[in-house]
């Protein structure tokens, strides 16, 4: 098969990390993937798996970007794909205005991936247009069916995100030469019990909890340290600097570093004692939280959306009542005293599931039928 996919652009991101993963595999199985967006860093690593490219400004929200419809039918046209696979609303507005204007017989088979709580209006309904939805949890298929009701319940296939296991292998250690420069940095760790919280610098993000839960083990004497890591957007300074003045008034200013964007997410859970996950908005999955459960790293988080999902399957001692910051510090203190492990990770949640059950939604519309 050729299956085309198409997303807005491919800098950074579960969504985009997603798509080259697939592309990779599909190329590895003997399938010709192609990915059409508007181009970005990470497009040189989509080509080098084998995949090709279509650059077009698929990423604008406009109505200008109605332009695109016209071009968009002509690559499809002469690509002759059998599947078009798209990821985001932009995009996918595009793709289904191009597909729909298509003689029904040169159509490819059309596939959506709804991969968040999107607003429940007209332009998010385009998400469910796909002749067959994947949902990226359970509670994105309740998302869907809730707030969706012409959207048969058939055509719906749940595949949870997957990730590579020899990249996050239970008890993974970093490399001394990592552990040396970390020591070296961060000097007032050592004889601390370090508590992360990963994720964009947002208001969603459970910040002020994460900063609260870590005043309350202080005071109770116990030698805490938090750390969080994450994107500030430029427009976010304000946001970052008042979760400073939280610190500060909270009196935990020397016991919360802020590391911003790190590369080596993976190597900093393996040293923590426990990673947080306090989002008070559902999530639609939640992959941090699945890459430390799979180092066999305790997750503490709020129990709802795509987290509450994976905690119960994998760790149910870490669910926490969303909100309840009672119960998220009694919880955190047996994390820190009984040191649980979680269950190990295995399908669906890794890769090669999650490439493989994609694979045969695509085998459940081609070839055709007669």
């Amino acid at each position: 098969m050729k299956i085309i996919q198409i997303l807005p652009e491919l800098n950074a991101g579960g969504v985009e990390r997603g798509t080259l993963e697939l592309a990779a595999f599909l190329v590895a199985e003997g399938h010709e993937a192609v990915v059409i967006s508007n181009g970005g860093r990470l497009v040189a690593e989509l080509e080098r798996s084998g995949a090709r490219h279509v650059t077009l400004p698929v990423h604008r929200k406009r109505l200008a970007s109605l332009w695109q419809v016209g071009r968009l039918r002509r690559v499809l046209t002469d690509e002759r794909a059998a599947i078009l696979h798209f990821r985001s609303r932009v995009p996918g507005w595009l793709a289904w205005l191009a597909w729909r204007s298509m003689p029904p017989l040169a159509r490819p088979r059309l596939v959506s991936t709804v991969h968040g709580y999107y607003s429940v209006n007209a332009y998010s309904a385009v998400m469910t247009r796909g002749e067959r939805v994947i949902a990226v949890s359970e509670s994105i298929r309740r998302y869907v069916l809730e707030n969706y009701p012409k959207v048969p319940a058939a055509v719906i296939r749940v595949i949870p995100r997957g990730i590579e296991p020899a990249h996050h292998p239970a008890d993974y250690q970093p490399s001394a030469a990592w552990l040396r420069h970390w020591q070296a940095e961060r000097p007032g760790l050592a004889g601390k019990r370090v508590l992360l919280l990963p994720g964009r610098l947002t208001r969603l993000k459970g910040h002020e909890d994460f900063f609260e839960l870590l005043a309350a083990l202080k005071a109770e004497g116990l030698p805490v340290h938090g750390l969080v890591v994450g994107d500030t957007h430029p427009q976010k300074r304000a946001y970052l600097e008042g979760l400073h003045a939280c610190v500060e008034r909270l009196g935990i200013g020397g016991e919360v570093d802020f590391l911003g964007h790190r590369q080596d997410l993976r190597e900093i859970m393996a040293v923590s004692d426990a990673v947080c996950a306090l989002s008070r908005q559902p999530e639609a999955f939640g992959r941090t939280v699945l890459e430390a459960l799979a180092l066999g790293k305790p997750v503490l988080g709020y129990a709802c959306g795509g987290v509450g999902e994976l905690l119960g399957g994998l760790f149910p001692s870490g669910r926490v009542p969303l909100g309840d910051r009672v119960r998220l510090l009694e919880v955190a203190r047996a994390i820190l005293a009984e040191r649980p492990r979680p269950m190990p990770v295995g399908t669906p949640f890794t890769l090669e599931a999650m490439c493989r059950s994609t694979l045969e939604v695509y085998g459940e519309l081609w070839p055709p039928s007669p």
